[in-house]
């Protein structure tokens, strides 16, 4: 079972998505909270911090321009409307998570969480290219992050030990978009 955390992600990518979606659609009803709450119901019980979901989903919706103003540069050969939908609001969470979340929310938790939703999500290069742009994104917004000072922080841990998952081992974040592992 995935962590309270990943599962919460998950239902966050899935919101997003939706949102842009119906947005671009010109769905004026179009309302994040309510996509949130409907894509929450299923997984209330396993989900359990409901507003961990709510404050991400909300804060990545509340800041798109200025997330996709931030990414643009770090991937100048893919201008981000050209991006999937799925990995351009997969690299939306990783950012606002870089950026805004740095506090309860270590980089390379942020940066791997992102990896794996595009593993699970998007095609076959978007774990590569999420990886590289959040790896860049890292250096940018973090220039004296070191690996050796970070540890999790215990709600990290606690879902993982909740889930019965055993922690992965991940490689250091690659520097360049697209030419990762």
């Amino acid at each position: 079972m995935a962590s309270n955390r990943h599962l919460g992600r998950i239902i966050s990518l899935q919101s997003l998505y939706e949102y842009e979606f119906r947005s671009m659609a010109g769905d004026t009803t179009a309302d994040i909270d309510t996509i949130i709450a409907k894509n929450i119901v299923p997984y209330e019980k396993a989900l359990g911090d409901t507003e961990f979901v709510y404050a991400l989903t909300r804060g990545v919706a509340k800041n798109i321009k200025h997330l996709d103003q931030a990414l643009q540069p770090i991937a100048p050969e893919w201008p981000i409307n050209t991006i999937a939908a799925i990995d351009r609001n997969t690299l939306r969470i990783g950012y606002y998570e870089l950026e805004s979340c740095s506090d309860t929310v270590p980089p390379k938790v942020a940066i791997n969480e992102a990896v794996e939703l595009a593993k699970a999500f998007g095609s076959d290069n978007s774990s590569k290219f999420i990886n590289g742009v959040l790896g860049t994104a890292l250096k940018k917004l973090h220039p004296d992050f070191k690996e050796k000072d970070e540890q999790p922080n215990q709600n990290e841990r606690s879902d993982k030990a909740s889930s019965g998952e055993k922690p992965k081992a991940h490689g250091t974040p690659k520097d360049s978009g697209g030419s990762a592992d």
